[in-house]
């Protein structure tokens, strides 16, 4: 079964659309009949670019378009800062509850209460440990370049010890 396509009110009207186009006496084609270009000019045809290409002339003969429409489009503000140097500081960051995810499984599961794991940061590309999350009771030794006030204080109440590294 094929469902009709909703149909629109000119249609519901009157059936069909055809006969609501413009009488063909009355459209601008017939009073330009005999008049040789039809209004499109006789060297250029009604071909190619007259005003030029995309944005051309926005300085010449398209200016007053620009000024109007587009203030500001022109010209430059400010100064130019030569030899800056983008991101002065790289500063890769973990967690304190992402910290274990740097040891091993089975250095985990060997660890006992007494020896404390060494993790080593910096080795895995983090400069600073931050303090989001909760570290278990193990005594730990973290070495790394920053550590936060909290991280500092969480690692310590673990039993760990947070070592500055160069």
């Amino acid at each position: 079964m094929v469902l009709s396509q909703p149909r629109s009110l000119l249609e519901t009207l009157f059936g069909r659309t055809r006969g609501l186009t413009m009488t063909t006496r009355f459209k601008h084609t017939r009073k330009l009949r005999g008049h040789v270009s039809h209004g499109k000019g006789r060297v250029g045809k009604h071909r190619k670019n007259p005003g030029g290409r995309g944005n051309a002339g926005g300085m010449l003969h398209h200016r007053t378009n620009f000024d109007k429409f587009h203030p500001g489009y022109f010209g430059k503000i400010g100064m130019r800062y030569f030899n800056r140097t983008h991101q002065q500081y790289y500063t890769p960051v973990i967690n304190v509850d992402k910290l274990w995810s740097l040891v091993p499984a089975e250095a985990a599961a060997a660890q006992t209460e007494k020896d404390a794991l060494v993790i080593d940061c910096v080795a895995n590309g983090y400069f600073k440990v931050l303090g989001k999350g909760h570290l278990p009771k193990k005594p730990i030794v973290v070495r790394a370049k920053f550590f936060s006030e909290l991280a500092e204080k969480k690692i310590k109440e673990a039993g760990g010890v947070c070592i500055l590294v160069a």
